[in-house]
């Protein structure tokens, strides 16, 4: 059972080679691998902003490619938020906060190539 961080998912729909070999097995091998809504909401904002080439059809695109992959979609619950919210600001983005508070929730590995989450507890694949 894996969670990706947001980046880790974009990476591996558009099968760009910053995602590790390492992380890039894991997510083959994984019986479960999670994307959570927080996530989802994050390629949403950012493709509104502007920071995504191409986001517009990604976020279009995007159910159907969750599904394509198998890949099972985390809502985000009372006891993320509540977990997130309490957090000290080792990370100042509160997406990062609830994909740690998920992690933890699940006792699932984050697939990141973040560091900052080991200061949350969370196991992290790269």
């Amino acid at each position: 059972m894996l969670l990706l961080d947001t980046h880790a998912l974009l990476w591996w729909l558009t099968g760009d080679s910053q995602l590790s070999a390492r992380a890039r097995a894991h997510i083959t091998a994984s019986a479960r691998v999670y994307v959570s809504s927080a996530s989802i909401w994050e390629i949403a904002i950012k493709t509104r902003l502007g920071k995504l080439p191409d986001g517009e059809l990604l976020l279009a695109e995007l159910p159907d490619a969750l599904d394509a992959q198998g890949f099972d979609e985390l809502p985000i619950v009372g006891r993320d938020a509540q977990l997130a919210g309490l957090f000290p600001l080792h990370h100042r983005d509160p997406f990062d906060r609830m994909l740690a508070a998920q992690s933890l929730r699940l006792g699932a590995p984050l697939v990141t190539n973040d560091g900052v989450f080991a200061r949350y507890g969370v196991i992290t694949v790269w």
